[in-house]
């Protein structure tokens, strides 16, 4: 007796109750910690694995004091915005936002310094300083101040006035920044040759406390957006009102990603049990599987509630490709468990249960394997959220095989299903259409096939990875609303710093005496002949810093751009339309009032470091944006044109991490599908000991594959951070129908040797399972085109065009070729 018949005869099939009270146990202790279940749309969930923009991109906003921990209210009345009606509403509206707990403070063309008046200067501009507040500024005269500041029109105000922003800051407190570094100085020493037991503890308590920590924070300000939005919707009648900044935008993606797990679980869930209802019509084939998918998706989500591991907006399907997955393994066992019900009507279902485990164990365990090996693939994608992914999808996977196997025949060992009508029926499948048509088109088959492949190449070819952040969203989503409005009126929406570094002190600097040459930058413009000085604030180096700001304000990408050279535009207005001299932009620091340099001074100027930054808004809506050209470009002017040192120029932002995320997708795409590829080769020859028969095997499941990377290629849909998985997916997927038909194709051959008697028949047997199989993952897939996030759509009607492709390649391809090559041997004539 073999170790697995004597595991089910001994334990499982004896003994059904007890089997049940123990995954009865463990779902209780799964269940213990669910509260620890989390989502996680942060900056850190979509960057790539050791990518240090993230830690870059904090660094700079600490230096220059700078954050994009805030909302933006986009306000558009419907009459004149400089209106005393109009201006009055706006200023409830932004009092009322004000008041939140949360809020800290507002920005807006009501609070903001005016720095227009007949007697400011920049000897009077700490008392000349008027605000639309506390000063009594004529509407009129406010519109002209704010339309001629440089700072301000595409930031606060469009540039016809008919739009405003009201920026709402939310800051991160500093306990947050206080345990991420900690935690990061951890992980180092962890890291590191010298780490000890008392490190990791450490790093364990302090990871626990940032995630308590981060969940607390997360749900403030989910109670700030909702409470922001409840105030803003008392306003809607008067003005257009969107909502905007990246508060708002993780809060959202995390609403998205509870819908997806909720809503698309159950919607999958039902969907799959309309069609097993439909297809098997016994409620013990629904009870069964709904069983087997609910026990496998509740222990997968105890563990990543015990593992404290988030689920991210890439692996938040997982639910419904467990569901999928399971019922696929599931239904394999119904229709072989039905098949030993027609051959012997009067068996014992004891027996009928042993032989169907017995016969379906060895097909799904490789079919487990490989479809485990396609989700393992993405591992080595080098993007951390899909990397998670597919670690989370590997143990899914292995869990759904274990339940299937051990709580199907628990199930069916109490509930034995009766010989019904269907069971007995002799009818002839609709599969059997597939192998008619394969047996007297092969031609038909081989030339159809080939030509697929051809458009598949080419369609590959034109495939591209460049896409609009906004594109992830539908028009109907206020995500998508609300960019489109910040892109078009105020600006541009992306984030993108470029931060130089200053040239270091020469050798020969070592003089103090800022009059040692025949020049002083401090009061002439002296050329190359200046002498080096430790500060930004000489002609020379702001004159070089004019030169880049021009250069990026000029690009048709960019839209705000702000540095250090806005604040000196706006000096020089305040100058009486002077451009400082040289001395007097060696006061500019003590010139600028304290409570304007936080606006004007420290977002761009790091004394400090020796560091000046500019601040760019992409326009994420401009058709032609190819973000890595974009950096590309920049960095060639600023090193080339400029003069500036490679070390010298730095890209941070969310610009830059998304741009990286997108650039790696082309690489993670060759390696998850070479991976997986290699490894299902490798997956064959174990199998069926054949060479042949692998490369065999293999054909329709490249196909499959091209043929959904292809499809996108022709209608220029780019590769996204769901779609790049698609693929590695698909042939996991697909070569479950494969395995299990090369499978049945051995054992049946077996019998008389006939090729063409043998594809019948496994078209009438295994073939349905395929079929039903696919239906249903490509019924469940179908579900998902009702979600908010594009790319999930993509996912859902891309994975289920592969399955249709994988479907029929199985059913025409691959018998197609096994008759034509015949690597089972000669066999007897037909």
């Amino acid at each position: 007796m073999t170790p697995i018949r004597s595991l089910y005869d001994r334990w499982i099939l004896p003994h059904p109750v007890a089997v049940l009270v123990v995954f009865a146990l463990i779902l209780v202790v799964a269940s213990l910690r669910l509260d620890q279940f989390r989502l996680d749309a942060s900056a850190e969930s979509l960057v790539l694995e050791n990518d240090r923009s993230l830690e870059q991109y904090r660094e700079v906003n600490r230096r220059f004091t700078t954050s994009d921990d805030f909302l933006i209210v986009t306000y558009t009345p419907a009459n004149d915005l400089f209106s005393s009606d109009t201006l009055d509403t706006l200023r409830q509206l932004r009092d009322e936002l004000e008041a939140l707990e949360a809020v800290s403070s507002t920005n807006s063309i009501l609070n903001v310094p005016l720095l227009h008046s007949p007697d400011l200067t920049l000897d009077t501009v700490d008392s000349e300083i008027k605000t639309m507040d506390g000063d009594d500024v004529a509407p009129d005269t406010a519109r002209e101040a704010l339309l001629s500041n440089p700072l301000y029109p595409n930031l606060l105000i469009s540039k016809d006035a008919g739009t405003t922003a009201i920026q709402v800051n939310l800051p991160t407190p500093e306990r947050y920044f206080e345990l991420l570094n900690e935690r990061e100085r951890l992980r180092e020493a962890v890291a590191g040759d010298d780490a000890n037991a008392d490190d990791q503890q450490a790093l364990e308590r302090v990871s626990d406390d940032f995630i308590r920590f981060t969940e607390q924070l997360g749900a403030e300000r989910e109670q700030t957006i909702s409470e922001v939005r409840s105030i803003l919707d008392t306003y809607r009648d008067s003005a257009e009102i969107y909502l905007g900044g990246l508060p708002m935008i993780v809060a959202d993606m995390i609403q998205f990603i509870q819908n997806d797990l909720s809503t698309f679980g159950i919607g999958v869930l039902i969907f799959l049990l309309l069609t097993l209802a439909l297809i098997f019509r016994q409620w013990r084939w629904v009870l069964v599987p709904l069983l087997c998918c609910s026990v496998t998706v509740w222990l997968v989500i105890g563990y990543l509630s015990w593992a404290q591991w988030p689920v991210t907006v890439i692996s938040s399907n997982f639910v419904s490709l467990l569901l999928i997955m399971t019922l696929s393994l599931t239904i394999h066992l119904i229709v072989r468990y039905r098949e030993f019900q027609h051959d012997d009507p009067g068996a014992a279902p004891r027996d009928t249960l042993r032989q169907t485990v017995l016969a379906m164990i060895k097909p799904c365990f490789y079919m487990a394997i490989t479809t485990i090996v396609a989700f393992g693939s993405l591992t080595f994608s080098g993007i951390r959220p899909v990397i998670d992914f597919g670690w989370m999808m590997t143990i899914g996977l292995s869990v759904a095989f274990l339940v299937t196997f051990i709580l199907f025949p628990a199930l069916l060992a109490l509930l034995p299903p009766p010989v019904d009508r269907f069971v007995s029926s002799d009818h002839v499948p609709f599969t059997d259409a597939f192998a008619r048509f394969t047996e007297h088109q092969g031609k038909l088959v081989l030339g159809g096939s080939a030509v697929i492949a051809v458009l598949c190449v080419i369609g590959l070819s034109r495939l591209t990875v460049e896409n609009s952040f906004i594109d992830y969203f539908k028009s109907s989503t206020e995500i998508y609303q609300g960019m489109i409005t910040i892109d078009d009126r105020l600006g541009g929406t992306t984030p993108l710093d470029v931060v130089i570094t200053d040239d270091p002190a020469p050798e020969n600097s070592g003089s103090d005496d800022p009059f040692a040459s025949d020049c002083d930058p401090f009061v002439d413009d002296c050329g190359d002949e200046a002498e080096y000085r430790d500060t930004w604030y000489t002609y020379q180096k702001m004159d070089r810093l004019r030169g880049v700001h021009d250069y990026l304000d000029s690009l048709e990408e960019t839209g705000k751009v702000l540095s250090i050279s806005t604040t000196l535009d706006l000096l020089a207005q305040v100058n009486g339309d002077e451009p400082l001299n040289a001395l007097e932009l060696a006061f500019v620091p003590s010139a600028v009032p304290a409570d304007l340099q936080d606006i004007l001074l420290t977002p761009y100027i790091s004394e400090e470091h020796d560091q000046a930054r500019f601040s760019i808004r992409i326009l994420e809506t401009l058709p032609e944006l190819r973000r890595q050209e974009l950096l590309d470009t920049i960095h060639g002017h600023l090193t080339g044109e400029l003069g500036f040192d490679e070390d010298q120029v730095l890209f941070t932002g969310m610009t830059v991490m998304y741009n990286n995320m997108l650039q790696s997708l082309f690489d993670s795409q060759i390696k998850t599908l070479g991976v997986v590829f290699l490894a299902i080769m490798a997956m064959f020859l174990i199998l069926f000991r054949s060479l042949l028969i692998a490369v065999i095997g293999m054909a329709p499941n490249l196909i499959a594959a091209g043929s959904v990377l292809g499809l996108m290629g022709w209608l220029n849909i780019p590769l996204d951070m769901m779609t790049i998985t698609v693929a590695a997916i698909t042939v996991g997927i697909a070569v479950d129908d494969t395995i299990h038909y090369i499978h049945r194709f051995k054992t049946e051959f077996a019998k008389d040797g006939n090729y063409i008697a043998t594809m019948h028949r496994c078209h009438r047997s295994i073939g349905r399972a395929m079929f039903y199989t696919s239906l249903t993952i490509i019924t469940g897939f179908s579900i998902l085109v009702l979600s908010n996030f594009i790319p999930t759509i993509y996912f859902g009607l891309f994975t289920g065009f592969a399955m249709f492709m994988a479907l029929a390649g199985a059913l025409t391809l691959l018998p197609r070729l096994i008759i034509l090559i015949k690597p089972f041997g000669a066999g007897s004539p037909s």
